[in-house]
C-alpha cells in the first residue's frame, strides 16, 4: 500500500518521536480518555468534524471551523497527520477526507484501529500537552476536489463509470442508484488482524465487483461516512479515477433521483 495514503503500524512506531508526526484520535472522548490512546495522540472525535446543517457540502464542517479544531490540537499546516479510531478505520477514513477536502497535504490513515496497534504496542492515559496553533485551511477548487454533487452522479449514469454501493444487503436492496455494485466497506479488513488484507488481495477482491483501475469510479453510501474508508483504500492502491459522492443517496433521494430496489446477484453470491 501507498505509505503517503495508508501507514503500518511499525511505520508509526517508529517516528513517535518525530515533533512533525502528529497522531488524531477521533474516538470519543471518554474513549480516549478512559481506555488510553496512543502515544502523543490528540483526541478530534468524529462528531465535531461533521455538521448536519450543510455549510458546505453533505456533512463538511466549514473550513473554518475544521480550522479551528486543528489549530485546537497544536497541528500546523506542514505536519503528518495520521488519523485512526477503533472501528476498523472508517471514522478516522473520514478525518482523512475532509483534512484532504480542507487542503491538508499530508494526512494518512493507520493501518488497522487502537486494537490493531494495542496488539503489538503500548498505549498509555496520558494526555499529551499541546500548544495551539493559527491553521489556516486552503480548501481545493471543485477542479481539484474528488468530491461531486447531484449533477455529476447523473452525467456519471450517462457514460460507463461503475457506480460503488458500500453499505450493508438491506440498504442496497431497498434502495440504489441505477446499475449500482455492492461492496460492503468492511470486505477490505482482516477480521483477525484488523488490518487491511494483503494488496493483492484487495485487487483480486475489487476487480470481481468490476471495481477496476481502468475504470471511472463513482462511491456512494447513505451520508459519506462508509464510502471515506473505502475511497481511502483505492487511492492507496493506486486508482486514479475516484469520485466521493458527499451528498450520497440521502441527496439523491431529496432530489427524486432514480433508483433500483430488490434483490440482485453479486460477486459474493457466486
Amino acid at each position: 500500500m501507498d505509505d503517503s495514503v495508508v501507514v503500518s503500524p511499525d511505520w508509526l512506531a517508529s517516528r513517535l518521536d518525530d515533533p512533525q508526526v502528529r497522531l488524531v484520535d477521533v474516538r470519543d472522548a471518554w474513549e480516549f480518555d478512559g481506555i488510553g490512546h496512543l502515544p502523543g495522540a490528540v483526541n478530534i472525535p468524529f462528531d465535531s468534524y461533521r455538521d448536519e446543517s450543510d455549510v458546505d457540502r453533505g456533512t463538511l464542517p466549514g473550513a473554518a471551523a475544521f480550522a479551528d479544531l486543528l489549530g485546537e490540537a497544536g497541528i500546523e499546516a506542514d505536519d503528518t497527520i495520521v488519523a485512526y479510531d477503533d472501528t476498523h478505520g472508517v471514522f478516522a477514513a473520514r478525518f482523512v477526507l475532509t483534512a484532504l477536502e480542507y487542503g491538508h497535504d499530508d494526512v494518512r490513515l493507520l493501518d488497522g484501529d487502537y486494537s490493531a496497534w494495542n496488539q503489538s504496542y503500548e498505549t498509555t492515559g496520558e494526555t499529551p500537552d499541546v500548544e495551539s496553533t493559527t491553521y489556516e485551511a486552503d480548501p481545493l477548487s471543485p477542479e481539484e476536489s474528488p468530491l461531486v454533487g447531484y449533477d455529476a452522479v447523473a452525467a456519471a449514469l450517462e457514460r460507463d463509470a461503475v457506480l460503488v454501493d458500500t453499505r450493508e444487503r438491506d440498504e442496497f436492496e431497498e434502495a440504489r442508484l441505477p446499475g449500482a455494485v455492492r461492496f460492503d466497506w468492511r470486505e477490505v479488513v482482516d477480521d483477525e488482524t484488523r488490518r487491511l488484507k494483503p494488496e493483492a488481495e484487495l485487487e483480486a477482491l475489487l476487480a470481481e465487483h468490476g471495481i477496476t483501475p481502468d475504470r471511472e469510479i463513482v462511491l456512494y453510501c447513505n451520508t459519506a461516512r462508509r464510502i471515506s474508508h473505502t475511497y481511502v483504500v483505492l487511492t492507496a492502491l493506486g486508482y486514479e479515477d475516484v469520485h466521493f459522492y458527499e451528498g450520497s443517496l440521502t441527496e439523491w433521494l431529496a432530489n427524486d433521483g432514480e433508483v433500483e430496489s430488490g434483490p440482485v446477484s453479486t460477486a459474493e453470491d457466486d
